[in-house]
């Protein structure tokens, strides 16, 4: 632990009302370290903020810049179906920002960088990888490391993944507290509260399908579970900077997100699932994060103009 981050956190646990700053952190930290990082294809600035390309044997994977900030992380007593792993709800700093791959990883992506296709449901190239253990998936992102060089492939933490998902709402969704079929690819035969049920899918969907969230994510709600990259910690009710659980190698890592048959309260942001690390399952897929390792910048000689 880094001593400039002790009484930081000495100071977040002297003060268990905490609540997110929304000021944290100063202006120049909220910015990537490198941009565009050697890797890009490329790269620019739209109504999610800033973005990337990099290019993966032909395929083209867009990510998000997630900038560090605070959030609640957990559930808030009253949710409806709230789990009692979801609590006490508490303040989590994240200090570093990275970049999260805005969908799930693809079956057009895994069988380029890997050259197969695992999958269940392969009607489309587009729909995510699933039948992947979280093993497999650290082999994917080895190479995905040669192919990038100057680059960290690596999960997200779980904290890391509930405020990409949240993205900057409190709410048991990413846009509020109510789920209907439009919005995600779920058990539609259920409701959750006042939401509608609808026409089961009975599979996954391409990762586009639906609307992505305020910082410009696909499908952080269902279609298929993501693994994280660390396995369940405890939750204290005490404020914590870059909190990991146990790592992932070595136990039953953290799913999140929820799956295309799953009923719609495991969606919620705040939900939590674990599973073996060796497991694979046709609901089961992930999104990956970069973050840059060398200090080498692209001349910023363009910048693409995407579509919102």
């Amino acid at each position: 632990m880094s001593e400039e981050i002790r009484p930081l956190q000495l100071q977040m646990i002297l003060s268990p009302q905490a609540t997110p700053d929304l000021t944290w952190p100063p202006e120049p930290q909220r910015w990537p370290p490198v941009f565009p990082p050697a890797c890009a294809s490329a790269w620019g600035d739209d109504r999610f903020g800033l973005w990337m390309e990099v290019s993966l044997d032909g395929k083209p994977n867009c990510f998000r810049w997630i900038e560090p900030g605070e959030f609640l992380m957990g559930s808030p007593w009253g949710e409806a179906w709230r789990r009692k792993d979801e609590g006490p709800r508490h303040l989590v700093r994240l200090t570093e920002g990275f970049w999260l791959a805005e969908t799930a990883c693809s079956q057009s992506v895994w069988q380029a960088v890997m050259g197969s296709n695992p999958s269940n449901f392969t009607e489309d190239p587009r729909n995510p990888v699933e039948c992947v253990s979280w093993h497999d998936v650290q082999d994917f992102l080895r190479e995905v490391e040669k192919r990038l060089p100057g680059v960290k492939a690596d999960l997200p933490t779980e904290a890391e993944w509930e405020y990409a998902c949240r993205a900057g709402r409190d709410t048991a969704l990413s846009w509020g507290d109510v789920i209907s079929p439009s919005e995600a690819n779920y058990g539609v035969a259920y409701s959750y509260t006042d939401g509608r049920s609808g026409k089961y899918r009975e599979g996954t969907v391409p990762v586009k399908m639906y609307l992505p969230n305020a910082w410009g994510l696909y499908q952080m709600h269902g279609n298929v579970d993501e693994w994280c990259a660390d396995g369940k910690r405890d939750y204290d009710g005490a404020p914590k900077v870059d909190p990991h659980g146990p790592d992932g190698y070595w136990g039953w890592p953290v799913l999140r997100g929820g799956a295309w048959y799953n009923e719609p309260q495991r969606l919620r942001a705040a939900s939590r699932g674990s599973w073996s690390a060796r497991m694979r399952n046709n609901s089961v897929g992930f999104r990956f994060s970069l973050r840059s390792t060398s200090s080498a910048e692209r001349p910023p000689e363009a910048v693409v103009t995407r579509d919102a």
